[in-house]
């Protein structure tokens, strides 16, 4: 294949499993993974919620990278408005020096959560996000080792200094959050998953290629495989996307209606809440691969993240193998 695939796993707590059978999922999958040919494995960043695992993506990619050998482990991402860039940078040295080459750092802009969530990692020093840019400037001038003499943090060192540095991304989800990846000169991740408008994502594609011509552009998409597309159809079932709208001007998406309207109650803000039907890509391994193959073409996408949001464990693990990079290159290698 002309392109690469990569997992995001959000540790959904799936039939009644335990938050510690989740996170052990989470490891067998990135296992599993490994084996199949996927690329790298990403964990995210969701607070105060009891429908996913995954709160703390550095502490669990430290876990994962001692679990596995080569696949590369990685943040989707580090919701950098709560953090202090320079420990962010200490929390992936680290990492990138215990196991050099295989560390993706993704840095996300959303709260990961509801206002109270956000109130409580920013205690005592509350972030509207409006200084991300600013943010990630410096973490990237910490990782590159690069801070101008006139900052005032000139000299300033996030040690330990890995050999190899963690690969940085942003992840976005609009031409705006492209630009600025395209401006730094890092990776740029499209989360289609969150917003399917294709319109969008090909504004988006054209903006990071005008900055980068060459960099490293993907698609974080929403994706099941299952032997039939009928199968596939039925499994997904009416899945919607929610979106709380502020008066503000911010949107985000949450996982229910519920979840929307307390968001926007916390918010303290005029708000409204829409769904959308969720645009997810089913089929058979080979139509999905058709119509990635035709992404890639269309985009010039240099890598897929695939997303698989169905609470079926056997299902979900299935669609995973279908859509392997080894499995894919067999049937290839076939036709």
């Amino acid at each position: 294949m002309s392109y690469t695939l990569g997992i995001l796993d959000q540790s959904p707590i799936i039939e009644g499993a335990t938050n510690e059978q989740t996170l052990q999922k989470t490891v067998a999958l990135a296992q599993r993974a490994e084996q199949l040919g996927y690329s790298r494995f990403w964990v995210s960043e969701h607070h105060n919620t009891d429908s996913l695992a995954g709160t703390s993506p550095e502490v669990l990619v430290s876990y994962l990278l001692a679990k596995t050998k080569t696949i590369n482990i990685g943040s989707g991402g580090v919701m950098l408005q709560h953090y202090s860039p320079y420990k962010v940078a200490e929390n992936f040295h680290v990492l990138a020096s215990l196991e050099p080459g295989r560390i993706d750092l993704g840095i996300g802009k959303a709260p990961g959560g509801l206002p109270l969530s956000t109130k409580a990692l920013q205690y005592g020093t509350l972030n509207n996000g409006e200084d991300f840019e600013e943010r990630l400037t410096f973490l990237q001038q910490i990782i590159e080792q690069s801070i101008p003499k006139e900052h005032e943090l000139y000299g300033i060192q996030a040690t330990p200094i890995p050999k190899k540095k963690p690969t940085l991304f942003l992840l976005g989800a609009s031409p705006e959050s492209a630009a600025l990846a395209g401006k730094l000169g890092i990776a740029f991740v499209f989360a289609r998953f969150i917003n399917s408008d294709n319109n969008v994502l090909a504004q988006a594609a054209t903006t990071y290629r005008s900055h980068q011509p060459n960099g490293h552009f993907a698609i974080s998409i929403a994706a099941l495989a299952a032997p039939s597309k009928e199968e596939a159809k039925e499994l997904i079932g009416d899945q919607k996307i929610t979106k709380v709208h502020l008066a503000s001007g911010r949107s985000l998406t949450l996982q229910s209606v519920e979840l929307a309207e307390k968001f926007g109650q916390e918010s303290g803000e005029e708000y409204t809440v829409e769904q959308y039907e969720a645009d997810i890509l089913y089929g058979t391994s080979e139509e999905i691969k058709a119509i990635l193959d035709d992404y890639h073409e269309q985009y010039q996408v240099d890598e897929f993240i695939l997303h698989t949001p169905i609470l079926k464990d056997f299902e979900r693990e299935r669609s995973f193998e279908l859509l392997g990079p080894v499995h894919l290159q067999q049937k290839e290698a076939v036709s």
